[in-house]
């Protein structure tokens, strides 16, 4: 089976990234491009100056958390590593593209700050990161290797021993050329 060579420091947020971009029907490289742009790491707390705090590799914002705290989902299982914070972020990013108002990029930049300089911000950079994400998916696609994909991940914990798939063929992302209106 085909591998990728992905520089092991990467992996888990590659590979998480996009399998939950799938499993929300969200696009890659938006789930990619947040990834980034937060640059979080697992354990990670970050204060902020509203009194909530970012917490792990997606910088999950606490406020969301009294919402899923029904559900049992706690801080530490946004704070640990491996997919599931991930998979917690592009949740939340769908929830936004789905019932928010305004353009795709404006939704996307809500998981930030709904704050209109803020989410302008965040907005900017996050179109340029989805961008090159767009053309880093382009160029993986046309290797050849558009099936599926085997990753290993750096063994972090015992769940991630084996190697992760990517089913590809059901990925989507945001062609490079959208044009943002300013509603």
């Amino acid at each position: 089976m085909p591998a990728i060579d992905i520089p092991p420091q990467q992996q888990e947020r590659i590979v998480c990234s996009i399998t939950a971009a799938a499993k929300y029907d969200i696009p890659a490289n938006i789930v990619l491009a947040v990834a980034e742009k937060e640059g979080g790491k697992p354990g990670q707390w970050v204060r902020n100056t509203n009194g909530t705090h970012d917490v792990g590799p997606m910088q999950f914002n606490t406020s969301y958390l009294n919402q899923l705290a029904k559900y049992g989902i706690t801080p530490e299982d946004v704070a640990r590593s491996g997919c599931y914070p991930y998979d917690l972020a592009a949740w939340r990013l769908a929830v936004h593209i789905k019932d928010d108002k305004g353009d795709l990029w404006t939704k996307v930049a809500n998981y930030h700050s709904r704050t209109p300089y803020y989410n302008g911000v965040y907005k900017a950079d996050l179109m340029v990161r989805a961008n090159k994400w767009a053309d880093w998916l382009d160029a993986f696609l046309k290797g050849g290797i558009a099936e599926v994909v085997q990753v290993q991940p750096e063994p972090i914990t015992p769940e991630y021993q084996k190697p992760m798939q990517l089913h590809m063929a059901s990925m989507t992302y945001v062609p490079r050329k959208i044009m943002v209106s300013s509603d």
